[in-house]
């Protein structure tokens, strides 16, 4: 059973979108992507592509976020370069979301069908890294 549709952050898309327009230059850098902070900050960010891997966009963001002193992430989305629009995010990028924002909303789907959906929802019957979270006795 999958949750109320939320409404979708058209801003944060817009951002995103913005920067992939702007930043993505190249194979180097092909995504782009926005999170709002639960202080209402909108903070983006570009993946870093290289052969042997690299971070995606929605891991630089995470990263871009903590240096601004934003650790609350409310909204995620990520947008391809060249007008693709509106891309969901991969499996890491799904799990790592999810450890590190479990209220997460993330911003899914293309043209008309673009939706918010809890980052749970995205991975149906998750490994739960619950190592970090125990308390030190």
């Amino acid at each position: 059973m999958s949750t109320p549709a939320r409404p979708v952050d058209r801003e944060l898309v817009e951002a995103a979108a913005e920067v992939a327009r702007t930043r993505c230059r190249g194979d180097n850098h092909t995504m782009a992507a926005a999170a709002r902070a639960r202080d209402g900050r909108i903070v983006t960010a570009v993946n870093a592509y290289h052969f042997t891997g690299g971070p995606c966009a929605e891991l630089v963001v995470v990263g871009a976020a903590a240096a601004q002193g934003a650790y609350e992430l409310e909204t995620i989305v990520a947008v391809g370069d060249r007008g693709r629009g509106v891309v969901p995010p991969c499996g890491r990028c799904r799990q790592v979301l999810l450890d590190y924002f479990p209220g997460l909303t993330v911003i899914v789907g293309d043209g008309e069908r673009v939706r918010s959906v809890p980052v749970a929802e995205l991975l149906p019957e998750t490994y739960v890294w619950a190592d970090h979270q125990l308390d030190a006795e």
